[in-house]
């Protein structure tokens, strides 16, 4: 390791990608964000420029540093180092790896996104502490992810775990993924707006029916908390399928912890409420045997280049 114990890591995303230096106590010290282009190569070229960036603002070069962790936005084929099936970049058996590791001459990890994410909060946030954690992040997908006895569960092919894609409601809206009914469709920060629209064809007189208003997680719990009658009845159906969603989880999987991540997860208290009020009742024998606990993930923005950066402890 370099004489300051940094390290690299890059959050790949929809929207834009991030790079980021971090050090031993799994603080971002420099970070640079680039767009993320439709086009791979050229999102590989501005995710390598972005690294030698980040890692001039803290006075070193990218062979300073002994890898690269990188988390992305799909299943990573362990053998390939590809990206099976990105279904929110649209990209199929993408070799991001292997481009990675050409332009920036280091070897680099790869890992999905949403394991980025929860191996951050068990570094160093709300997973911290626990040897088996479960994690969800709402955004513009759901993301899943799992730590067994300390470690990151891989899955048996070691593609890892698409818990947004289990199905909920057969024959329900469409996913991206190209099947109908899976639970992302609904939980996501997509799903969400769906959910609105069909319930707001229903309240014309909602706030949320202005011309000018993105149906959002941000408008449409902020319209909740102004008393809109539809905004509250829309976020109590959302509710009730992420409850069953992640009852259903809980009950396969026991974690001593659930972390929530994502965009939606920034509504706080209005959101955990209605969870911790519906969840017990899909948890197999919970008058039995209880429920883990259930909180927002604490490290924001910088969980994925956190993460990334500690692939090696995964």
């Amino acid at each position: 390791m370099n004489g300051k114990q940094l390290r690299l890591g890059i959050d790949l995303g929809g929207t834009s990608a991030k790079v980021g230096v971090v050090d031993e106590h799994a603080k971002v010290l420099h970070a640079v964000s680039v767009p993320t282009s439709e086009d791979f190569d050229k999102a590989a070229d501005d995710m390598a420029i972005a690294a030698r960036q980040a890692a001039r603002l803290a006075g070193m070069e990218i062979t300073d540093f002994p890898f690269a962790g990188a988390g992305v936005p799909s299943m990573i084929n362990p053998a390939t180092g590809r990206m099976v099936f990105a279904n929110n970049t649209g990209w199929h058996d993408a070799p991001m790896r292997e481009a990675l590791e050409k332009r920036l001459g280091i070897p680099v990890k790869l890992a999905n996104d949403a394991d980025c994410a929860l191996l951050a909060e068990a570094k160093a946030g709300a997973a911290q502490g626990f040897a088996h954690a479960l994690m969800l992040t709402l955004g513009t997908g759901v993301g899943s992810a799992m730590i067994i006895n300390g470690h990151l569960f891989p899955g048996g092919d070691g593609m890892g775990m698409e818990a947004g894609h289990l199905p909920l409601v057969a024959g329900g809206y469409p996913c991206t993924c190209g099947a109908s009914g899976c639970l992302e469709a609904y939980v996501s920060a997509t799903g969400l707006a769906a959910i609105a629209r069909e319930m707001l064809a229903e309240h014309p007189h909602s706030a949320l029916n202005a011309s000018n208003m993105k149906l959002t997680g941000r408008t449409i719990f902020g319209a909740a908390e102004q008393g809109d009658r539809a905004a509250t009845l829309i976020i109590d159906r959302y509710c009730e399928y992420l409850a069953q969603g992640i009852g259903g989880l809980i009950t396969v999987f026991r974690p001593q912890v659930l972390v929530i991540g994502g965009g939606i997860s920034h509504a706080g208290p209005p959101l955990f409420d209605r969870l911790n009020a519906r969840v017990p009742k899909y948890i197999f024998a919970y008058e039995q045997i209880g429920g883990p606990d259930m909180r927002p993930a604490a490290l924001g923005n910088d969980a994925g280049i956190v993460g990334a950066a500690f692939l090696d402890q995964a």
